[in-house]
């Protein structure tokens, strides 16, 4: 019993390190905590109420994946991105994206254009009301779901991975209103997939990082210190 119970115990703190671990991310890709946000440990434990030593775990996942640094003395941060490495983010996902398209076009059935067109119409919504959040999200989310239509599980998780430190510069660097990608160019190339158009589709994957590119302006940001719990009583509960 006691042996049964033990490993209970342990699955739990595992789901809720993972259900802590996806909230922080979540708030990351949402700029709900921008580039150069404080994560001190004592808050964000009390506001998840957990123990210092699970936050530390949360945390350095979350370095792991490039998201935070952990620095001596000056704790955690959410990265701020240096120019060089924005533009080498972006660039690697472009040569990455492009390069497995001819895939996905091949691999492309009339049920993967059905889920990213309902993708789109989420997106579009969410500009519309002008939810950021969701409209950032969304976004990040139609590249991948994209890329997956390939059956590469590899590729698909490295974009996805970068679509998360991609965010982040676009946080650091895009304009107060921009908030993830242009609705009418995630809309072209979903035509262009369903053509099955595979050299202007790659072309038009091109476009749209020049871009994303050519709207951001590369000043630092400053650093905040978020209120937690405020940002994350709802998040976890239990």
């Amino acid at each position: 019993m006691s042996s049964w119970y033990g490993l209970k115990s342990t699955i739990f703190s595992q789901d809720k390190d993972d259900e802590i671990y996806h909230a922080v991310v979540k708030a990351i890709v949402e700029h709900q905590l921008p580039p150069g946000s404080k994560l001190p440990e004592e808050a964000l434990a009390a506001a998840f109420g957990i123990s210092r030593t699970g936050i530390r775990k949360v945390l350095q996942r979350l370095a792991a994946v490039h998201l935070i640094r952990l620095t001596p003395k000056r704790g955690a941060q959410v990265v701020t991105p240096g120019v060089d490495e924005a533009r080498n983010v972006l660039v690697t996902r472009c040569m990455l994206e492009c390069a497995n398209l001819p895939r996905v076009v091949e691999k492309c059935e009339a049920v993967h254009i059905s889920a990213l067109e309902d993708l789109l119409a989420g997106e579009a919504r969410a500009h519309e009301e002008r939810d950021g959040a969701t409209a950032i999200r969304l976004s990040a989310l139609f590249h991948v779901q994209l890329q997956a239509i390939s059956g590469n599980e590899v590729l698909t998780q490295m974009v996805s991975q970068l679509t998360l430190r991609s965010s982040l510069v676009i946080a650091a660097y895009g304009a107060p209103w921009q908030q993830g990608c242009r609705c009418h160019d995630h809309q072209q190339l979903v035509a262009l997939l369903q053509a099955g158009a595979a050299g202007p589709l790659v072309h038009q994957m091109e476009q749209h990082f020049d871009d994303i590119m050519a709207n951001l302006h590369f000043e630092r940001s400053g650093e905040t210190t978020p209120d937690f719990t405020r940002l994350f009583s709802p998040a976890i509960k239990g």
